[in-house]
């Protein structure tokens, strides 16, 4: 047996050989994990819709996941996220003798570290290629975002992810984060405080505020009849929820497509 730390710093017992038996309880890295060796994943939540033909068992959901599903399922690890999943749920697994890796991921920067270590070092696998190709294009991104921000200056957006009532990205969070990356600001009214804090139609739909507002599918599904509508002073785009909040392969196009859709 092997002791490595997770990103709560909690130190975790692994086998040494590589890891077989995974139920993933966060979407991200469901998709990751079927993308890079998908006999390993023999569960998922019920939120995991990617991709698209995942075909293992669902355990409900990241808030509320069935833990008598999971032990049934005899995995060797399980892996969770200290913002998709409850501190108790995680809990009540290791109390049940299951062992549980839990990332913390608020940057770019740190998904792209904490996947590595988790597939390299905790699941005992190669990186896959994907993780190496995200590394290189959000580097690459870097620089020439940095020279567009530098000539045209940050754009404020606003990115609601609920309406009645209204709440909105915050934070620190990984959209902000990579949003900025891109020449974003994520911006909230004043008094607007957290991670995703609610705030009033009014405070968000004002040209003082925001450049733009940025409507994700997901979690809420915003569509061209719900959402823009509300908006009178300030434009609004549609946009991919799962490129703008779903670390793994989601990187990969979130560095191809963002930069074109958001100008």
């Amino acid at each position: 047996m092997r002791t490595l730390t997770d990103d709560l710093g909690f130190q975790v017992e692994l086998p040494d050989a590589p890891v077989r038996r995974v139920v993933s309880l966060v979407p991200s890295l469901t998709e990751a994990i079927a993308a890079t060796t998908p006999d390993a994943l023999v569960g998922a939540t019920d939120w995991c819709t990617h991709p698209a033909a995942l075909d293992v068992p669902r355990v409900r959901g990241t808030k509320n996941p069935d833990l008598a599903a999971i032990t049934a399922l005899d995995p060797e690890l399980v892996v969770a996220n200290k913002e998709e999943n409850r501190e108790l749920d995680v809990k009540r697994l290791r109390d049940r003798g299951i062992t549980v890796w839990v990332t913390d991921i608020e940057t770019v920067p740190q998904a792209l570290g904490s996947m590595r270590r988790l597939f390299t070092g905790v699941l005992g696998w190669d990186a896959p290629e994907w993780l190496d190709e995200a590394d290189h294009l959000w580097q690459e991104s870097a620089g020439r975002e940095s020279e567009l921000a530098e000539s045209e200056g940050t754009r404020g957006v606003v990115v609601p992810i609920w309406r009645d009532p209204w709440m909105v990205v915050g934070h620190p969070t990984y959209t902000a984060d990579l949003l900025a990356r891109l020449g974003y600001e994520v911006v909230v009214p004043d008094g607007a405080e957290g991670r995703y804090p609610h705030a009033e139609l009014s405070a968000l739909d004002s040209t003082d505020l925001a450049d733009l507002v940025l409507l994700p599918d997901e979690p809420y599904v915003f569509t061209p009849d719900d959402g823009p509508e509300a908006f009178t002073a300030v434009p609004t785009r549609l946009i991919s929820g799962r490129l703008i909040t779903w670390y793994g392969p989601a990187m990969v196009e979130a560095a191809k497509e963002l930069p074109g859709q958001l100008r």
